[in-house]
């Protein structure tokens, strides 16, 4: 039984390999694209707690593809990778999501969860750099599972702001401060733990890129001293762009004066 699941699941090379905006790659990026409006079209009649339901469902089934991961990538690569603990924003959003539905006090925050995830989930899968370095076909379980996850958390966060966007003004951005400086913290700590730990990585990890910018702008030696604070503003200005975005559509969708008139 070991056999054949590692052979189902292991990394598939020697032939086409899965390349940043390649064939593949805006495959996945499309099927995220119209999961999230088939379930628009077929929920867009239905009241607010199948809505909230389906939320429900999304979330659940993200995390269920988190955790059977842990126990796969013994089987698929003889290890649990290091990197997929939960120290991303991907990740960390993904339990934080599931545990908003469980834990009462966590519950006032999911909309901040659900939109930090929509802005990390949705980045990666349009740069997908943990399954483009290990140079694998486009149908292995790394990258099957990998994408799958995101497009999942992605349509999740996104269907959280159209269900929820009356609960989305621009006030309600002081939850999301303190749930952006939480994960900073958060994955400040499990850098400082775990680098070091791993054989397979010659790099340091840099979860939530608070160890170094992604495109190396920032000098090595000074960058894990910026890098935390230049995070939460970044994530506040993109995550403040959205509320305005979405406050601009709900103008356009308002009757004019004069058409009252």
């Amino acid at each position: 039984m070991y056999s054949f699941l590692h052979d189902l699941l292991a990394d598939k090379k020697g032939g086409e390999i899965f390349r940043l905006f390649g064939l593949w790659h805006f495959g996945y990026i499309l099927l995220a694209v119209a999961a999230a409006a088939i379930m628009l079209w077929i929920f867009k009649n239905k009241d607010a707690d199948e809505k909230q339901r389906l939320l429900r469902v999304l979330s659940d089934i993200a995390f269920g593809l988190y955790i059977a991961d842990v126990f796969l990538m013994p089987i698929a690569y003889g290890e649990i990778d290091i990197e997929k603990l939960p120290f991303h924003a991907c990740t960390a959003t993904c339990v934080m999501c599931f545990l908003s539905y469980r834990v009462a006090f966590l519950s006032k925050y999911r909309t901040s969860f659900a939109l930090l995830a929509f802005v990390s989930n949705f980045v990666y899968l349009i740069y997908p750099a943990g399954v483009m370095w290990h140079s694998v076909g486009p149908l292995s379980y790394r990258v099957v599972q990998t994408l799958i996850f995101h497009t999942v958390m992605s349509v999740y966060g996104f269907l959280t702001l159209v269900y929820d966007s009356d609960k989305i003004k621009i006030a309600s951005a002081k939850r999301d401060f303190p749930v952006i400086a939480a994960m900073t913290v958060w994955a400040v700590l499990g850098n400082y733990v775990y680098n070091g730990t791993s054989e397979g990585y010659s790099h340091f990890f840099n979860w939530f890129f608070v160890v170094r910018d992604p495109f190396y702008a920032i000098p090595a030696n000074i960058s894990p001293f910026v890098m935390p604070f230049l995070n939460v503003v970044l994530f506040v200005a993109v995550e403040l762009l959205i509320y305005f975005v979405i406050w601009g559509i709900k103008q356009i969708g308002k009757p004019s004066k004069r058409a009252k008139m």
